[in-house]
């Protein structure tokens, strides 16, 4: 660019430098923006990153064992949102479901206690569903069955689906629960499903109760039907006339057989969310009855059963070979069972 030259008079020079181009100060002020620019986004993405990387705080253990049958200790249970293809929960459908399961043993107190979960007005257990074979032929029919039932899509007599707040059934050992543990397990674990173990402390009682039911599937005692369960103390006493005999030799190696059974299946199912409950301790303490409520996250109710206790008194009354089984017991680690009450 050309000077611009001034005369001021004859001995005066004076010499300006030429004015810079705008253009100039707009290339440096973009050069200066762009480096802050790129700055800025570098500083952002490492923040970004810092939060994004997971740290060994963000990663909470909400399960611990315990020594006793390797139990497990959870927090509340898990809560679901079914949506039944069969009907529309309608004004329920924001209510939260959770599942459970009843794994026991025949003749353990599982139906009396069934029938007091289902007195509580939020619960339906729908029974012992896999009693037929059809429903427990291999473990695709099992849990497209599970499925079934947790999804609402269940009914039975007890059914409560469209404001159920939990939702479950009957499951004894022998109906497939054991043969398919480790695909059953997984599911109850993806699922979330709560598991409650029943099982019979007096060994001798439940096979009491045992072989009467057996007989009576026969016999008929009532009127020329089977019940399984009465519910007023005269069928009680009907179904007392019939005293099993109990195949002594073989008595303490059934004990450890059933023993072994039990440990068996808390040891298949240990890494579920479970609670492991003795009918002797539901009936003596009625604490337990409202900690079961507390374990499925219920509100507290009085429940009640209509069922009646058949084999209650002394169990010398029960047994026709008592003084056998009397023998056979006494001085052995099962000689507890003969006066327990329960």
């Amino acid at each position: 660019m050309a000077e611009v030259i001034y005369l001021l008079n004859k001995d005066t020079l004076i010499v300006k430098p030429p004015k810079k181009s705008p253009l100039v100060y707009r290339m440096i002020v973009l050069a200066f923006s762009m480096f802050c620019g790129v700055y800025i986004c570098s500083v952002c993405l490492k923040q970004i990153s810092r939060h994004t990387k997971p740290s060994l705080m963000d990663i909470q253990i909400t399960e611990e064992p315990s020594e006793r049958h390797g139990v497990k200790q959870f927090d509340k249970p898990s809560i679901h949102y079914p949506k039944p293809k069969t009907f529309s929960r309608a004004e329920c459908a924001d209510n939260p479901v959770r599942y459970f399961v009843i794994v026991s043993t025949q003749r353990s107190g599982s139906g009396w206690f069934e029938t007091l979960l289902n007195s509580h007005a939020n619960v339906s257990s729908n029974g012992e569903i896999f009693s037929l074979l059809n429903r427990r032929k291999n473990v695709s029919l099992i849990l497209q069955t599970l499925d079934k039932v947790y999804n609402l899509d269940w009914f039975s007599s007890a059914s409560k689906n469209e404001c159920s707040a939990a939702v479950g059934f009957k499951w004894m050992l022998n109906q497939g629960v054991m043969d398919h543990h480790v695909e059953i397990a997984q599911y109850f674990t993806r699922r979330h499903v709560s598991v409650i173990f029943l099982f019979r402390r007096n060994l001798l009682r439940h096979m009491v109760s045992v072989l009467a039911n057996s007989y009576d599937r026969y016999a008929k005692l009532l009127n020329g039907t089977h019940k399984s369960h009465v519910h007023s103390p005269q069928e009680a006493a009907v179904l007392l006339g019939y005293k099993p005999m109990i195949n002594s030799s073989s008595l303490i190696n059934d004990f450890k057989e059933m023993e072994k059974k039990v440990s068996k299946v808390l040891t298949y199912y240990n890494t579920t969310r479970h609670i492991v409950l003795y009918y002797e301790d539901l009936m003596k303490n009625w604490t337990k009855v409202k900690e079961v409520q507390e374990f499925l996250s219920l509100p507290t109710m009085d429940l009640t059963s209509r069922q009646i206790k058949i084999h209650s008194g002394l169990l010398s009354d029960h047994i026709k070979n008592w003084g056998e089984v009397l023998k056979t017991l006494n001085g052995t680690s099962y000689e507890r069972f003969i006066h327990a009450d329960y």
